[in-house]
């Protein structure tokens, strides 16, 4: 650690400034943290990444955020997703579950955007230019270095630090913490292209004998193409011309589907990763720095953003000082995301590889499960809800109520709707009319709340929107 006197002393370090690291940043800005985002990327540079899909949960994240109305404005809803000829995900079956009962199809950019307009506002110090170069960590604190825009030496002191830096992650590394894993695909096409002749369905996704691609329209005229081409032989830094996504994407689809123009190429190498502890001392790892998986469902910046809504509101109570056991409330942010990260690494690994299904008799099993899906509601249900997040439970204490980890629907309340509520960050408690639950866990800053309708239960409602308590009135 330098002996010098370090040029920023804040609360909360946060490396990255992608969907995860702005949330995180915005979440705590907003808590009263003092926080400084750094950046390696210049201010203004587009981050013209890969993902483009935000799914139900994300948008509720959003939406207790005050942001989802906007961000839909900026992209094209669907309400299914197919994934090739046969099997076909109905987000309609989210209708009654959520406010968001579709995808989300935008560029990552219009998040950020968002993200980070909302993380200025809050008040946090960005910091773009700035790679980050080494990190220590002791008992009172972290400090990192860094070399700014011109080069020059930056020291960063901090009482606590997230790396959500991606899967290149610099705070992992430094932590000297592994991450385990393997390939799943070395070489994968993207391009966002214009077409003359596309696919009729809104997201659309199909396999010839030899490739496999997805084609999904952005809703201003250009379309992401993700495919994959059993004979190539390219590595993830070779060119990409769009000779070659013409001919994988023309072999895939069975037509011409006329790429034009295009406005970015690029290849995707695809790992299944995910490191042993997201929690080491007074650093913490979010999003991609965390774990990473195949693209297939669109689930990694979504799980991204659902790791920075869990950490955040656990993170602000440490620091300032309102967690009654700090070390167990920040121990439960690996305990909660962790599994949920295995789950998307298996199930988007599931998912690709049925897509890329090569023989027969795997082709035949997935025409089964395609079926199954089909004429079996309750099996439609839990695959969409797993994929758009709205599924997602976290583990209850032995003993509580049943709801406890459960996801809080968007309630309907005499104070109005629990997402507009839970834009404060705050805990929302919520009784029947005239009732106060004596024995309610909740802090004292929570927020009083009561059902518009004729329930007669009691719920303990977290800043992420999961339930903490519950309890049936007598």
């Amino acid at each position: 650690m330098s002996d010098s006197e370090p040029d920023t002393t804040t609360d909360v370090l946060v490396v990255g400034a992608g969907p995860t690291g702005l949330l995180l940043a915005g979440d705590l800005a907003a808590a009263g943290v003092r926080t400084v985002l750094v950046e390696r990327r210049a201010a203004g540079v587009s981050n013209l990444t890969r993902a483009f899909a935000v799914h139900a949960r994300s948008l509720e994240v959003m939406d207790a955020r005050g942001l989802a109305d906007e961000l839909v404005a900026t992209g094209t809803p669907v309400d299914r997703l197919r994934f090739f000829r046969e099997f076909t995900l109905r987000m309609s079956a989210l209708r009654t579950r959520t406010r968001f009962p579709f995808v989300l199809i935008t560029p990552q950019y219009e998040v950020e955007r968002l993200l980070e307009r909302r993380a200025r506002d809050a008040g946090v110090e960005f910091r773009y230019g700035t790679r980050l170069v080494g990190l220590e960590q002791s008992a009172g604190g972290v400090t990192a270095r860094a070399e700014g825009a011109d080069g020059a030496p930056v020291e960063l002191r901090a009482r606590y630090a997230v790396g959500a830096d991606g899967v290149r992650s610099t705070v992992r590394e430094a932590l000297g913490m592994p991450f385990p894993g393997h390939a799943v695909i070395r070489s994968m096409v993207l391009a966002d292209v214009r077409l003359t002749d596309p696919p009729d369905s809104p997201i659309s996704g199909n396999e010839g004998d030899d490739a496999v691609a997805l084609v999904v329209p952005f809703g201003d005229g250009w379309h992401r193409i993700i495919a994959w081409d059993a004979h190539s032989t390219a590595e993830p830094d070779d060119p990409l011309d769009l000779a070659e996504v013409r001919d994988v994407t023309r072999r895939a689809l069975g037509f011409d589907p006329g790429v034009g123009e295009a406005r970015w190429l690029s290849r995707l190498r695809s790992d299944e990763r995910q490191v042993p502890a997201y929690r080491r001392g007074r650093v913490l790892l979010a999003g991609d720095a965390a774990h990473v998986h195949s693209p297939a469902g669109g689930q990694g910046m979504n799980t991204g953003l659902q790791d920075a809504a869990n950490l955040s509101w656990k993170l602000a109570a440490v620091v300032r000082g309102r967690a009654p056991d700090p070390e167990g409330l920040l121990d439960s942010y690996h305990a909660e995301r962790y599994p949920v990260g295995r789950m998307v690494i298996r199930s988007s690994g599931l998912l690709i590889r049925v897509v890329m299904a090569d023989s027969r008799a795997r082709r035949a099993v997935r025409r089964l499960a395609a079926r199954a899906l089909t004429v079996l509601p309750p099996a439609m249900g839990q695959a969409v809800g797993q994929v758009s997040g709205v599924g997602i439970s976290y583990r209850r204490p032995r003993g509580s109520h049943p709801l406890t980890g459960k996801r809080a629907p968007d309630l309907r309340l005499t104070e109005g709707r629990l997402y507009e509520l839970l834009r404060q960050g705050r805990f929302v408690l919520v009784a029947p009319p005239g009732h106060t639950p004596p024995d309610a866990p909740a802090p004292a800053d929570a927020l009083r709340a009561h059902w518009a309708g004729e329930q007669r239960r009691s719920l303990l409602i977290r800043p992420d929107g999961y339930i903490a308590w519950a309890a049936n009135r007598e």
